[in-house]
């Protein structure tokens, strides 16, 4: 599947549009992560806990975002974008999406 951020694929006609595909996943952080992250906080730097954290919830978020545009019958998926909200304290949505279509 073709996967892009802008609203056209070169070379590729765009044939039918099938609707939004989505996929999201929710992800609380652990007492572990939080420990850790305190401590890096007062010494500064990237906490990489949450780095990871965020990447397997955008990657987790775009794979069920594929499995949805797949569903529809698609080949591309473009428009694609990613949000996040806080759901509560300590858990958060990624969410990812775009236009599902049929190209030739």
């Amino acid at each position: 599947m073709i996967l892009t951020t802008t609203e056209t694929i070169p070379n590729k006609e765009i044939v039918e549009i099938l609707g939004i595909a989505r996929g999201s996943t929710v992800r609380a952080r652990n007492i572990g992560r939080d420990i850790f992250a305190g401590l890096k906080n007062i010494v500064g730097g990237e906490i990489e806990e949450y780095t990871r954290l965020q990447a397997e919830s955008r990657e987790q978020a775009m794979q069920r975002m594929m499995d949805d545009a797949q569903k529809l019958g698609a080949d591309a998926i473009i428009n694609i974008r990613f949000a996040t909200s806080v759901i509560m304290q300590g858990a958060s949505e990624m969410l990812a999406y775009g236009t599902a279509v049929k190209i030739r």
